[in-house]
């Protein structure tokens, strides 16, 4: 199961442990019917998704809407598990046999339908249809665009990744929060030296760890460096700025940075988030929903005023603009290039309708989520709300919103990543050992 099928379930309301997978538990139906849009009836279109709460409410919410302000037309929802859907979706494509619409997390898997012509260019449309566009953050548009062109229609939450630091902490021993990366080195001798552990890290789940790579690349060389190896530049890692991550990155490791034996730690357990908000930790780097997990399970913490957050610190001297950020800049829905004429134009007109109406932006605040739809801070109320009203800004104000590298990349890329990445934490391979390994893989 992908981490984040979970992660993105919400910020605030967040099931975990045997209520996590149970509330995943449920599966759509087998699949397909027939050749004409993936179970679509005569004059209708298909949309496949995701189960499980929140999410599947608000999306069987919207079709709904558009199917009863839309009487001649019928748009029909099919809703998987994770696994099972990233299954049945590349098989249906394959087949010719898939949804008119097709729900996804952009970035490689995305760029994988593209270059298979199974997913149509939506550049011009949204040319045509300014209004739509205007009203989704700009930021969300990175993981939809492949070779300069827009292939999907950016849905539902932003999830960025962010600092988390723990307030208690850093008045117990006399600190400032972080403003720069200096700071940052600064303050790991000062937790060191009082038997706190500067960041809290879940490194068997070797994602966590990645987290570090997408931000100190970005705020050393800007969001250009990763952008070519997105677009399968030969020796794209090759950059300088590549291998000065990967120091940092081995220094930190070195210079005890992060808690003693992380390399155990799993986050699909939460233990990491533990140790933040027990006060074993002072600091760590997670996503959004990471604030749900922790208001849930660390007791009167988050409610007491004890956890801090922050977008990443700049690097003195870095290219790269400190307003930037990584995670998942949204989910994405692409129409199907083997749908028919009058499906495509259902799609689209869902598109531009439903899916950008009140409802649908109100329904993913009830979720717990920060949605891709402008102007939402408004619905932001209750004890959450500065925390909802900053994860909107950093979104919204990112100059660039990357997708996690994982994501972006092919799957093959992806497992050759994450195994390098672990190796880099566990100072099993050099720097330049790294750079090698990875460009092997770019393309694949």
């Amino acid at each position: 199961m992908d981490r984040r099928t979970i992660s993105r379930r919400s910020f605030l309301n967040l099931g975990v442990g045997a209520g996590a997978a149970a509330a995943l538990a449920a599966c759509g139906s087998s699949g397909p019917s027939n050749k004409t849009g993936g179970g679509a009836g005569a004059g209708g279109a298909a949309y496949w998704s995701l189960s499980g709460p929140p999410g599947e409410k608000y999306r069987q919410a919207a079709v709904d809407r558009f199917n009863k302000a839309n009487a001649n037309t019928k748009i029909t929802a099919t809703f998987f598990q994770n696994d099972a859907y990233k299954q049945k979706i590349k098989t249906a494509l394959g087949a010719g046999q898939g949804p008119t619409m097709i729900w996804g997390w952009g970035g490689g898997g995305l760029k994988s339908y593209v270059e298979a012509n199974q997913v149509e260019d939506l550049t011009d449309w949204f040319g045509q249809n300014a209004a739509v566009k205007d009203k989704i953050l700009a930021s969300s548009f990175g993981a939809a665009t492949v070779n300069g062109k827009i292939y999907a229609m950016p849905v539902e939450t932003v999830q960025p990744i962010i600092l988390y630091y723990n307030k208690k902490v850093f008045d117990k021993v006399g600190v400032q929060p972080p403003t720069t990366y200096n700071d940052i080195l600064a303050l790991v001798p000062k937790f060191n030296a009082k038997g706190i552990a500067p960041f809290s890290l879940g490194g068997q789940s070797r994602w966590t760890n990645m987290m570090w790579l997408e931000f100190l690349l970005d705020r050393q060389a800007g969001s250009e460096a990763f952008d070519k190896v997105f677009a399968g530049e030969k020796d794209a890692w090759s950059d300088p700025a590549v291998l000065e991550m990967l120091k940092k990155v081995q220094d930190l490791v070195k210079s005890n940075a992060f808690v003693k034996g992380f390399s155990s730690i799993t986050a699909d357990s939460n233990a990491d988030q533990a140790l933040l908000y027990t006060g074993k930790a002072a600091m760590m780097l997670h996503g959004s929903w990471s604030y749900g997990i922790q208001k849930e399970q660390g007791g009167d913490f988050v409610k007491s005023g004890g956890l801090g957050w922050m977008n990443f610190p700049p690097i003195e001297g870095g290219k790269g603009d400190p307003s930037n950020t990584v995670g998942n800049p949204g989910q994405y829905l692409s129409i199907s290039s083997k749908a028919t004429a009058a499906q495509q134009d259902i799609a689209k007109k869902f598109f531009s309708t439903t899916l950008v109406d009140d409802d649908e932006k109100k329904g993913w605040v009830e979720s717990g989520g920060v949605p891709v739809l402008k102007n939402s801070d408004s619905l932001f109320t209750g004890d959450d709300a500065q925390f909802l009203k900053d994860m909107s800004a950093i979104a919204s104000n990112a100059k660039a919103f990357a997708q996690s590298w994982d994501q972006a990349m092919s799957p093959t890329a992806a497992e050759t990543l994450l195994d390098n990445i672990a190796k880099l934490f566990q100072l099993q391979v050099t720097p330049q050992q790294w750079v090698d390994n990875m460009n092997g893989v770019i393309g694949k």
